[in-house]
């Protein structure tokens, strides 16, 4: 039986064979068209081709609010899709059974089984990209609450009244602790010269017109102070809103995801003891570690395509 793992992303559409090993062994990759029907049509192809004729059963990760069912699309932020039934559609497309689950669900579940988390029963895992991410394993099992759309970490709230959120919120998380928060950091100390650490951030905006991340990623590995703060400001943040997680879930370990986890200890360090600042009763209990996820930009088309195989094939 083969297990098929398909990632939409808002720029790729990323598919997968992956066998029990959580080892890829087949890959596809497009771009993602523009119309929503040519999305489905582009993921049925993708599965028909995966799958090559024998038995399959496919995982479909995608951005959003996913019923508890795993069928239904109620919300998906970056496509236009309300209530959309994904999975009969897909099902009908291609003569495969469809398993849908929310990205970050997808990518903490294959960082639970075959990465940073494995051989640990409680996991959290924060994915740090674009926006905050979320994905958490109790006893073994991935909470999925009793609509289906729990575990949306990114939208906690971090700061009472604070800056305003994509969700419609203010003080999220998600405008604390992500890539693009890093990047309204960097902005922020490369602007207000009475920081004074400013300089090598000022000047890639001056060269480039703005400050992406990889350049502050780069500037945070040469040890350049502004973009170090940048960096730690966001780890801080992270680590707060890990002390909370922490008092309700009481995981063993934190696995940090998305691109900013590759600086490794640089963000680790502050995000630990941010976190231990917050914790209730640090030093009196046993506590989470930290530590950066393993699987990197793969981890979505084998977490789904795992859950496909577990969910959809019989006796698994």
């Amino acid at each position: 039986m083969r297990a098929v793992g398909i990632d939409i992303g808002g720029t790729k559409i990323a598919g997968a064979v992956v066998d029990e090993a959580g080892q890829i062994v087949e890959r596809a990759r497009v771009a993602t068209p523009a119309a929503v029907s040519g999305i489905q049509n582009m993921v049925a192809d993708m599965i028909t081709r995966l799958a090559g004729g024998e038995d399959a059963v496919a995982g479909v990760a995608a951005a959003g609010f996913i019923d508890r069912d795993r069928s239904k699309v109620y919300f998906a932020p970056n496509i236009a899709w309300r209530d959309e039934p994904l999975r009969d559609h897909l099902q009908a497309l291609t003569g495969v059974p469809v398993l849908i689950e929310n990205d970050a669900n997808a990518a903490g579940w294959a960082e639970y089984v075959y990465g940073a988390g494995e051989d640990l029963s409680d996991v959290v895992t924060l994915t740090l990209g674009t926006g905050v991410g979320g994905a958490v394993i109790i006893d073994g099992g991935l909470l999925r609450g009793g609509h289906g759309i729990g575990a949306e970490l990114g939208h906690i709230r971090l700061v009472p009244n604070g800056r305003t959120c994509g969700c419609g919120q203010r003080g999220c998380l998600e405008v604390y602790g992500s890539g693009r928060a890093l990047q309204h950091e960097a902005e922020e100390i490369a602007t207000d010269a009475s920081f004074g650490v400013g300089a090598a951030l000022r000047g890639v905006r001056d060269r480039l017109g703005s400050i992406p991340g990889e350049e502050i990623s780069r500037l945070v590995t040469e040890g350049d102070p502004g973009a170090r703060e940048a960096l730690r400001r966001i780890a801080v943040a992270v680590g707060t809103a890990c002390g909370s997680l922490a008092a309700v879930l009481d995981p063993q370990r934190f696995v940090i995801g998305g691109g900013v986890s590759q600086l490794g200890e640089v963000l680790l360090g502050p995000m630990r003891e941010a976190f231990a600042a917050a914790m209730p009763a640090y030093g009196s209990r046993p506590v989470a570690d930290f530590a950066v996820a393993r699987l990197t930009n793969d981890a979505g088309v084998i977490g789904a395509a795992d859950l496909a195989r577990r969910t959809l094939t019989a006796g698994g």
